[in-house]
């Protein structure tokens, strides 16, 4: 049975936007949440008007105020009777070289890419515990799979470091019906990455969500998204000599 409800964070901007697009037009019901309400609203007005039949609520969250994490989940699980899917998307990629002055940039790219998402894999579950059921789904990256050089390498570190911590949510989780998913997406071009000069194999931000949507919708315990080539140079990558991963960045 499809997920009914589900629940975006960083749904003001970029893979978090498009989702909530792709999930609107599949009649899906909504919470969204992100730190720019304006955004929000014209989203949510968007949705509504081109899906008269679903539900949007809308609420302001920085993932790094964990108190609230906590509480907006809570909100919107009561408000819209019960979340069927809550998925990790909030993140930054403003890292930069290490030691080159920038530690408050690498802080604020690790707090908000895994302190944060830890915070809210636990106001997940605390959800989707009680009521043995749910779908927890975790947007992690490519570079997870090795380290990376320049201003990637904070932001690779903190994608492994999500990418391990689902995995070992789903070791605690493999006798449960509660289902949690990991999703790589390759490179997909967003407001985040839109001052990069070279993005190997990069799909448009409408055709890399339409695509994180469908594989979300299996509920695989790991996906890469686009399928073609990432799934395919996934166990490359790993073996790749550093010198030529660096490339990747």
């Amino acid at each position: 049975m499809p997920a009914k409800t589900i629940l975006i964070t960083g749904a003001s901007s970029g893979l978090g936007l498009g989702m909530a697009r792709e999930f609107a037009a599949l009649g899906r019901d909504l919470a969204l949440c992100a730190r720019r309400t304006d955004r929000l609203e014209a989203l949510r007005d968007e949705l509504l008007r081109a899906h008269p039949g679903i539900r949007v609520s809308i609420r302001l969250l920085d993932v790094t105020d964990h108190a609230a994490v906590f509480e907006t989940f809570r909100a919107f699980d009561a408000e819209m009777g019960g979340l069927d899917r809550v998925i990790v998307n909030a993140g930054i990629g403003s890292g930069r070289r290490i030691g080159t002055g920038h530690f408050a940039d690498n802080l604020a790219t690790a707090q908000t890419n895994f302190v944060a998402a830890l915070a809210q894999c636990e106001a997940a579950l605390e959800l989707f515990r009680p009521r043995n059921k749910g779908h927890l789904v975790v947007i992690s990256s490519m570079s997870a799979l090795r380290g990376l050089p320049k201003h990637m390498t904070t932001y690779a570190a903190t994608k492994a470091g999500l990418a391990a911590l689902t995995e070992g949510i789903q070791a605690d989780l493999l006798r449960s019906p509660i289902r949690v998913s990991s999703i790589l997406p390759g490179y997909i071009r967003t407001e985040l990455n839109e001052g990069a000069k070279r993005l190997p194999f990069a799909v448009p931000g409408d055709v890399g969500s339409r695509l994180l949507v469908r594989a979300i919708e299996r509920e695989p315990a790991k996906a890469y998204v686009p399928a073609w080539p990432w799934a395919y140079m996934a166990p490359i990558m790993k073996l790749l000599p550093l010198s030529l991963v660096a490339k990747l960045a």
